[in-house]
């Protein structure tokens, strides 16, 4: 299992630490508008899941603008956002911050994604910043679990990543 800390403290994954080579798990999530997203709805396309403990702060906000922005560079990648943030707030804080290259996902109702993927941080109910890629056949090629929750992704290694998949 990956090994967390949030602000220093250790913290306790649920789930199954997702390594490159793997099948990417199945999950449900929910879209702003509330319907169910799965990962089957976007088989066939490279997946960019960049995963955020909460989209009202400061690092995650800038990992969730920075994707967004690589995003008009990336051909045939869906970037997905997914956090334990209700829709609702995801919703209006793409609307506050103009986000339209990226889906906002809510891992609030079960925690389908994070105990998929191993960043259900068990003390805090949410998720531990982590970046994957995804390619068409469903095969994980890109993990990164950032040790510290509070710190950046490795940003050009990921968009590297998504650009290598197939």
């Amino acid at each position: 299992m990956a090994s967390i800390t949030f602000k220093g403290n250790p913290v306790t994954l649920l789930g199954n630490e997702v390594k490159a080579g793997d099948k990417a798990p199945e999950f449900k999530v929910l879209a702003n508008d509330l319907s169910e997203v799965t990962l089957a709805d976007s088989k066939g396309q490279v997946r960019l899941i960049s995963v955020v403990p909460s989209i009202d702060t400061g690092v995650c906000d800038a990992q969730t603008r920075r994707f967004n922005e690589e995003a008009s560079k990336l051909d045939n990648v869906k970037i997905l956002t997914v956090s334990a943030d209700l829709p609702f707030a995801q919703k209006r804080w793409c609307a506050a911050a103009g986000i339209e290259n990226v889906q906002t996902v809510s891992d609030h109702r079960d925690l389908s994604f994070g105990e998929a993927f191993g960043v259900a941080i068990q003390e805090l109910r949410l998720l531990a910043r982590a970046v994957f890629v995804v390619d068409s056949n469903d095969t994980v090629t890109y993990a990164e679990y950032v040790s510290e929750a509070t710190d950046h992704p490795n940003y050009e290694a990921a968009v590297e990543a998504a650009k290598q998949a197939k």
